[in-house]
């Protein structure tokens, strides 16, 4: 089994920066690939960043492009999520999530079911 915990979010103004963080522990040499996602209230959880295993390949929402960025040293290290010009569309519930299963439905990276394990949350506010 996998845990995942979240922290680093918080409230910030337009323009400001966040740098959120993912600890994974448990059996961490299951973890294929890991990704952010976000949920605003009445809106689905949506995917935002992704990163495989040691931060060899990255993937970005159109959302989160040029704006975000992911980020893994190696398998034994956090998943960093760097957001800077946040915008007040960003606020929500960000998520992390990690893909520890030997097979994959073969969707996009950015599908809930492509994830089994998942943190708590972090919540992140951005004010105008």
């Amino acid at each position: 089994q996998v845990q995942l915990v979240e922290s680093g979010g918080g409230s910030v103004q337009a323009g400001g920066s966040l740098r959120l963080s993912c600890v994974a522990s448990g059996d961490t040499d299951s973890v294929k690939r890991m990704g952010w996602f976000r949920q605003a209230p009445g809106k689905e959880r949506e995917g935002v960043a992704a990163i495989t295993t040691g931060g060899s390949s990255t993937y970005y929402a159109d959302s989160a492009k040029g704006r975000f960025t992911i980020s893994q040293d190696n398998a034994k290290t956090p998943v960093y999520l760097q957001m800077n010009s946040l915008k007040p569309e960003d606020t929500a519930m960000y998520y992390c999530a990690a893909d520890t299963r030997s097979w994959s439905y073969g969707g996009s990276w950015f599908e809930r079911r492509e994830y089994n394990r998942w943190g708590q949350g972090t919540q992140v506010t951005v004010s105008s």
